[in-house]
């Protein structure tokens, strides 16, 4: 075969998506003669949708020399933001503003009215919202857009106003940005961008419905991007990312062996693309998934991957310590990344593990303080998941507190809540501290209702630490007759005889100190008892705690 046609069978898999024939019969031809400037861009492309980002970004930079060699100062800019584009992924920060600085000298060396002034104003959009100015990054997305929409560059416009979207959504605009969304990806599932674009759009738009917890459109939009890397031979870049939004849906409603297999098939595509940065997101969610089944070995190691790969753990990692029973390591760990997160949605994703942790280890202001904060973020944006987290969150608090009666309102609340958006393992949490509410108002027969009905749908799981406890606070209660103890009165006694404090009984029976002592000195009244010692041995003496424990 000739280079000349290996060059238009490269240029027609190319055009048919057939990605790994196309770099593949592009690198065969380069080695015979180097490729000229247009099929450089089109290597670049084949290598980015292969995996071989590196290999995309040295195709692009040669590409740049090329253009500069014939006198195209435009196309050589246009090449050097992708260039630059790519080493964003690469985490190449020094290169990702070399680049830049680059194409824009090239625009600012004539006077060239052109689409590629629009494309340098995305990183400097990026760089606001990483500086934490949304305003800032959305007024340069919108003049993108503007300039993309008069030079009619599709490509342009989409990831400007998908950008432009997100920047409202920090700003807490969250309908103006839903907007924006929905007509990108109406442009997108329409074929009216490039397929470079169109995935990274795809990613971008769908990570930006987990950020702000609209469930419905992530999964509409995860759909439609698994068809569409389902359609195309050898794709490999977005097919990984695309499976962890995937497991992510799942983990959600319940289904998580699926959800395990999602993030496996997920790493085998990742290790065909060794320098994709999303490679830390399946790890991190395979953590939390084997957190949830209490294979706790095997979350410490998929945590420990997901580090390697820059990716935050938390909250994964220290509510793997509150179920290690290392409150104090968690304790320390959540409020260390909530002090250092600034942005709304980013703390909302990290206030209800705060909420619990801080509950676990019995600093009730702060666990208070935390459920108030994600009340209002919830407000402020109404999505329903969101909704539902702090409710529980608020249920929460207000049963340690003592506050029973509002505590069970916000919780029946929240499990309705849970219910609509069929997320089966918030609700037994939520349906466990419905049933301590309603032991601590007298009502067992309720109590253990809700607790039968969180320990079957545990059970469902695989949730084995939960399964666990229910167990443990389903326990029958051992009777004192002649004494008039009530059954939440004969388990703070159980726990007085194994010398526990009454910090750690509220802790344990998740209410209040002011509670356990007011269950204390009820017990002390009613057996004529003058001590936590008296107490103590009245229970081993009345079979309250065996001898044998």
């Amino acid at each position: 075969m000739t280079r000349s046609d290996a060059l238009e069978r490269a240029r027609e898999f190319f055009s048919i998506h057939a990605w790994h024939d196309a770099y593949d019969t592009l690198v065969a031809a380069d080695e015979q003669t180097p490729l000229s400037a247009s099929d450089l861009e089109r290597l670049a492309i084949a290598a980015f949708l292969t995996g071989n980002l590196r290999g995309s970004a040295n195709a692009w930079a040669r590409a740049h020399r090329e253009f500069l060699r014939n006198g195209d100062p435009v196309r050589a800019a246009r090449n050097a933001f992708w260039v630059a584009f790519v080493l964003i992924d690469l985490r190449d920060v020094a290169g990702t503003n070399g680049w830049t600085a680059r194409a824009q000298r090239l625009l600012d060396g004539g006077a060239h009215d052109c689409v590629e002034r629009g494309y340098l104003l995305l990183p400097t959009a990026l760089r606001h919202a990483a500086s934490g100015d949304p305003a800032g990054a959305r007024s340069c997305f919108h003049q993108a857009t503007e300039i993309g929409e008069r030079f009619g560059d599709t490509d342009l416009v989409a990831l400007a106003r998908q950008g432009e979207a997100r920047a409202l959504f920090s700003m807490g605009e969250i309908p103006s940005g839903t907007v924006l969304l929905d007509e990108v990806m109406v442009a997108v599932a329409n074929g009216e961008v490039s397929p470079l674009v169109t995935g990274t759009v795809y990613c971008s738009v769908i990570e930006a419905c987990h950020e702000i917890y609209d469930l419905r459109r992530a999964h509409t939009w995860t759909t439609l991007l698994t068809r569409w890397t389902e359609a195309q031979p050898g794709l490999i870049t977005f097919r990984g990312q695309c499976l962890v939004y995937r497991a992510e849906i799942l983990q959600v409603r319940g289904a998580w062996p699926d959800a395990l297999d999602a993030v496996q098939r997920a790493q085998e595509w990742f290790a065909h693309a060794p320098a994709d940065p999303a490679t830390g997101s399946a790890f991190y969610r395979q953590g939390d998934l084997h957190r949830l089944r209490g294979e706790f070995a095997e979350a410490e190691e998929a945590y420990r991957r997901a580090s390697h790969w820059g990716y935050r753990l938390e909250p994964g990692l220290a509510l793997l310590r509150l179920a290690q029973a290392k409150h104090d390591v968690a304790a320390a760990a959540i409020r260390r990344a909530l002090d250092e997160t600034h942005d709304r949605l980013a703390r909302s994703a990290l206030l209800p593990a705060y909420v619990d942790i801080m509950l676990a280890a019995d600093d009730v202001p702060a666990a208070r303080l935390a459920a108030d904060e994600l009340g209002r973020i919830a407000t402020e944006f109404g999505a329903p998941l969101l909704r539902a987290r702090a409710t529980h969150a608020a249920g929460a608090v207000h049963l340690r507190e003592g506050n029973t009666k509002a505590a069970l309102a916000a919780l029946r609340t929240a499990w309705a809540a849970w219910q609509e958006i069929e997320a089966p393992y918030d609700g037994a949490r939520t349906r466990v501290l419905i049933a301590l509410a309603c032991r601590e108002l007298g009502d067992e027969e309720t109590a253990t209702f809700e607790l039968n009905a969180a320990h079957w749908s545990f059970t469902e799981l695989g949730a084995t630490p939960d399964v666990a406890r229910v167990e443990a606070l389903s326990r029958p209660q051992a009777a004192a007759p002649q004494a008039g103890l009530t059954p939440r009165e004969v388990e703070v006694l159980r726990l007085v005889a194994a010398g526990k404090t009454n910090r750690a009984i509220a802790a344990d029976l998740f209410i209040s100190e002011k509670t356990v002592a007011r269950h204390i000195s009820n017990i002390f009244t009613k057996l004529d008892l003058p001590s936590r010692a008296a107490a103590t041995g009245y229970a081993y003496e009345h079979g309250i705690v065996a001898p044998s424990t």
